[in-house]
């Protein structure tokens, strides 16, 4: 089917998925602009693991080369108890992704990936959105400094503190694990002999779990370290944290654990939440994409995969569509998209259970998790072959 004219898509959020979705989107013949309300994108200190099911999407779009050149190149994962013994031997079984096609990157220049792929005048920084009205024809954004613009379709990637998410349905409330999360980014050069930097590790131990991979071509390591809290955590990348608190929840681990946190100068907190699954995604001309939708809890590594996800389902189910047929086309969407990320966040709780269990032994654990990474197939799931053939179904 031949449209009547091009489509505008206004895209709220330059995070991962908002990015990835202008790219999609003008991939596909859309007019997508992406609209952020931060006056520049700033290098959060925090990595971002995207596994094949996001990978394989991201290289499509022509973007495999430059993703793969910022990546920490890695070879092989380690899972260990927390005394550093292999829970299912080493090089471990177990993956977040298959070392080929899973990357490990830094947030901020993952995003200057993105941004640079869009071209001049598709990204536009200093735009906060404080409003939309929907009409016959399309939709009128409204933002913070009097401008508007007109679209065909809002699409929400703005985040799990959404305000395009109540445009759309009854926002979900948070909900927390009673987990937190003390992040660093440790320079190479302060890691001689400490740790591998061709490995993914992962200690599990009691109500702990402790994460490391490489970033930024290997030149940082990433260090995720997860602990009980009854506070109520701020949920942010850039709440500052104390490296001695660190190490005092860690003592008596595995010495390796010790000398990683030893090489930190630095730490921050995050307060590890998820929402609610939302029933409705969409209203007749705004759509929701990411953690607006779907926000879940980082033990799987998923929520950029999932956004990609997303992103990629949106810019077919888009395609060759005339302004009148959004609703319909947003329903496929919602469709395609509600039950995977269900799963998804419910796998990503009982992923967090499994790594901080006081009861499991490491060979229950390791089939545990060999059973959750199966169950939502990081590998082999393709969400642009799955929304073709949903598109191709409903005619």
């Amino acid at each position: 089917m031949n449209r009547t004219r091009t489509l505008r898509v206004a895209v709220v959020g330059a995070g991962i998925g908002g990015l990835t979705a202008g790219i999609a989107l003008r991939a596909r013949g859309i007019d997508a602009t992406v609209y952020e309300q931060a006056s520049e994108l700033k290098a959060l200190g925090a990595g971002v693991s995207i596994a094949t099911n996001g990978s394989r999407i991201l290289t499509r779009l022509g973007l495999g080369d430059r993703l793969h050149a910022v990546a920490g190149a890695f070879d092989r994962y380690a899972f260990r108890n927390w005394q550093g013994d292999p829970i299912a031997g080493e090089p471990s079984r177990l993956s977040f992704g298959d070392p080929a096609t899973t990357w490990f990157l830094h947030r901020g220049e993952f995003q200057q990936v993105l941004s640079d792929a869009l071209p001049t005048g598709a990204l536009r920084l200093g735009h906060r959105v404080v409003g939309a009205t929907e009409h016959a024809d399309g939709i009128e954004v409204d933002f913070a400094d009097g401008t508007s613009v007109e679209a065909d379709l809002l699409i929400g990637a703005d985040g799990i503190h959404s305000h395009i998410q109540g445009m759309v349905s009854e926002p979900a409330d948070p909900v927390s694990e009673g987990v937190m999360a003390y992040r660093a980014l440790i320079p190479t050069d302060r890691l001689d002999g400490v740790v591998d930097m061709s490995i993914c590790a992962m200690w599990l131990g009691p109500q702990r779990s402790f994460l490391t991979y490489p970033v930024s071509d290997g030149a940082l390591l990433n260090v995720v370290a997860f602990a009980p809290t009854n506070l109520d955590v701020i949920e942010s990348w850039t709440a500052p944290g104390d490296v001695n608190e660190l190490a005092d929840t860690y003592a008596g681990w595995d010495p390796r654990v010790g000398d990683i946190i030893g090489a930190m100068d630095a730490t921050f907190r995050w307060g590890i939440y998820d929402r609610e699954p939302l029933d409705r995604w969409s209203t007749g001309r705004i759509a929701l994409l990411g953690d607006s939708a779907h926000a879940v809890t980082p033990h799987l590594g998923q929520g950029a995969n999932q956004a990609v996800e997303d992103a990629a389902t949106l810019a077919v189910v888009l395609r060759d569509c005339d302004p009148i047929d959004i609703p319909a086309r947003l329903r496929v969407y919602g469709g395609l998209r509600r039950d995977r990320t269900r799963l998804v966040r419910e796998s990503a709780r009982d992923a967090g259970r499994t790594y901080r269990s006081t009861d499991l032994t490491g060979l229950e654990q390791a089939e545990r998790i060999g059973a959750i990474f199966a169950g939502i197939d990081v590998n082999t799931h393709d969400a642009e072959s799955i929304a073709e053939m949903a598109l191709a179904a409903a005619g």
